[in-house]
């Protein structure tokens, strides 16, 4: 009896293939079961690169992180709000952050330091939010 290679044949043969491949390299070894990692804080490195001390950020403005693509403000004493510095208009990076608003020089958007949100166009969309942590005197991304 001769069996006839089918194209239906090879697909199936290819993405059973694939699939096994797949669960193969998502395995890994040991007894990884997904959790946290333990220990207590002082075991652990600090979470996410340092951008700032929380001095350099001032009440009611913001700093710009050009190479992070990322401003930090600080809408009221003790509050960090982290956004994308990349303008949703026509992604330039944001210029300045002053008056309450983080400040795009190419078109003139302006957006809200306490939400990100459009307080002047032609962007309609608010910037992204970006996860920070403040621990301590330090403002780090996460």
């Amino acid at each position: 009896m001769t069996h006839e290679t089918t194209r239906r044949t090879v697909l199936l043969a290819t993405g059973a293939t694939g699939a096994a491949a797949l669960v193969a390299a998502c395995g890994g070894g040991g007894d990884d079961n997904g959790s946290a990692p333990t220990g207590s804080p002082t075991d652990r490195e600090p979470a996410g690169q340092e951008l700032a001390s929380t001095d350099e950020i001032p009440v009611g403005g913001g700093k710009i992180f050009k190479e992070e693509e990322v401003v930090v403000t600080q809408p009221e004493q003790g509050q960090f709000k982290a956004f994308s510095a990349i303008c949703t208009h026509q992604r330039c990076t944001v210029a300045s952050v002053s008056d309450g608003t983080i400040n795009c020089a190419c078109h003139g958007s302006k957006f809200r330091i306490a939400d990100g949100s459009v307080a002047h166009g032609p962007a309609t969309r608010p910037l992204p939010a970006e996860q920070i942590t403040v621990e301590g005197n330090s403002v780090r991304l996460t």
